[in-house]
């Protein structure tokens, strides 16, 4: 959820938690546009797809260390 606008007559409750993980997940998907072979997908089979996923999931943790 996005923060409401201070202006409006009744603004929502902001979760700060759950928008900042939010954020996290955002920026994860777009690290992973610079995966080409994710973006593009160019696995034909569905194991290998989930294989490079994860290849790249481990490469982002470990860069983010």
């Amino acid at each position: 959820m996005v923060p409401p606008n201070p202006q409006r007559k009744q603004p929502w409750v902001l979760d700060k938690q759950r928008y900042r993980r939010r954020n996290e997940v955002e920026r994860l998907c777009r690290r992973f546009k610079a995966w080409r072979r994710v973006f593009t997908r160019y696995d034909k089979l569905d194991v290998m797809f989930a294989a490079f996923i994860t290849v790249a999931l481990v490469a982002e943790a470990l860069r983010l260390r």
